[in-house]
């Protein structure tokens, strides 16, 4: 069963992918930004790499998987990344994607994002800490839940959601912590993490995001 301590964890995985993978994957999505001309309509919007970059990434997810369960011991399997790419200007505000459907399977325990290229200045990714009853619903896990019985769920509060919601977000008070980690490692944060992308001053920032999830993907 998944522990609530799980979704709210922060965990490293340095030496995710070798430097030969990593440039592998450069050259692979160049390649598919070239032949798509693939441009996002707004900083949160990413697309889904082609299939030599997903083979990479989940055998990169396959070594790691023992260090990932040390501090996420349900997670099992993860779904297909998503490829995001960010310019001067761009940020991506701070949001709670949270658990989705309590009662679903498999249930998402938490996300890993792998920065690709770091951007010359700004682009920090960071998560949000808080105490505030504010950030969480009424919902209490049951028996017949995937997560331990008395498991509270958080407010789902999307980047693209209402802007009341996100205003209501910000006025919660929180604490920020910004990662700055060594290259080729990835980021694992739980799912009920409130997280964002500090904005982007100088360069590019290409970043690689899955989901960790407590069963296999259907």
């Amino acid at each position: 069963m998944i522990h609530m301590t799980e979704t709210l964890a922060v965990h490293t995985l340095e030496g995710f992918l070798t430097p030969e993978e990593t440039a592998q994957v450069t050259k692979l999505l160049d390649e598919h930004l070239e032949a798509t001309r693939w441009v996002p309509a707004r900083p949160s919007e990413g697309t889904v790499p082609p299939e030599a970059v997903q083979e990479i990434l989940a055998a990169g997810i396959a070594r790691a998987l023992p260090a990932i369960r040390r501090v996420f011991p349900s997670v099992a399997a993860a779904t297909p990344w998503d490829y995001h790419d960010l310019g001067p200007g761009d940020r991506i505000d701070a949001h709670l994607h949270g658990v989705g459907e309590p009662d679903a399977r498999p249930q998402r325990v938490a996300r890993v994002a792998f920065h690709l290229q770091e951007a010359s200045r700004g682009g920090e990714f960071y998560v949000d800490t808080c105490s505030a009853e504010d950030l969480w619903t009424s919902r209490v896990a049951g028996s017949g839940s995937a997560f331990v019985p008395g498991t509270r769920f958080a407010r789902e509060v999307s980047h693209e959601g209402r802007p009341e919601d996100l205003a209501a977000l910000a006025g919660i008070p929180r604490t920020r912590w910004t990662s700055a980690p060594p290259a080729g490692t990835a980021v694992v944060y739980g799912a009920q993490l409130v997280h964002g992308v500090e904005t982007v001053r100088e360069g590019r920032l290409r970043k690689l995001i899955t989901n960790l999830l407590d069963g296999p993907a259907r």
